[in-house]
């Protein structure tokens, strides 16, 4: 698909400030314009890959899919205020197709985890560590919990994944507590430095 090109996201240009809605009107008149949606959503979703599959490669291929699909049924599209939530279902969608057709040893493999160029080796070491202690204890999680999380890593916000999981705010918040006191008694720390719980 030629209109949407990867770009390391310091590369990618600061998104559009027109609405979802706008942009989407555009793309079905002109493919070209999905390139304002695609910068504005693919760190969001490459997260939310990442998150669940682990892997850079993997996240940005899935990463990848997730537009492609979103790009071939925006014809489809039923425009609802909820663009950012249509795509995190496409996200979903793509990476439970990846994770059932892993091997069953595919598990256990190697990660490559992205780290900050700037780090010295024992950085780099110790957030892959934490990296891989905190999805262990994730995998743990009660499902609901775990995609509460997994979403709130992503950068969604608790209304956001309260609409996504088709439950209220205030169960979400529940949700996200509940979580959080099992992530803390699992990893032995006060709270996992990567997740920030937004009430």
């Amino acid at each position: 698909m030629a209109t949407v090109l990867h770009r390391h996201p310091q590369e990618r240009p600061v998104p559009d400030g027109q609405p979802d809605a706008v942009l989407v009107a555009h793309t079905r008149v002109d493919r070209d314009s999905f390139a304002a949606l695609y910068n504005r959503y693919f760190d969001a979703i490459y997260r939310y890959c990442f998150v669940r599959l682990g892997s850079a490669e993997r996240a940005e291929d899935a990463a990848h899919q997730v537009f492609v699909r979103a790009l071939e049924a925006v014809d489809r599209y039923r425009e609802v205020g909820r663009f950012r939530s249509w795509l995190f279902t496409i996200a979903h969608n793509v990476v439970t197709t990846e994770l059932t057709a892993r091997s069953p040893g595919a598990a256990t493999e190697q990660m490559n985890y992205m780290v900050d160029p700037a780090a010295g080796p024992e950085a780099d070491a110790l957030a892959a560590v934490e990296l891989y202690a905190l999805r262990s204890a994730l995998s743990r999680l009660p499902a609901d919990q775990r995609q509460a999380i997994e979403l709130r890593l992503a950068g969604l916000t608790g209304r956001e994944i309260a609409h996504e999981l088709g439950r209220s705010h205030e169960a979400i918040k529940m949700l996200q507590q509940r979580a959080l006191a099992h992530l803390r008694a699992t990893l032995g720390a006060a709270e996992p430095k990567v997740i920030r719980y937004d009430g």
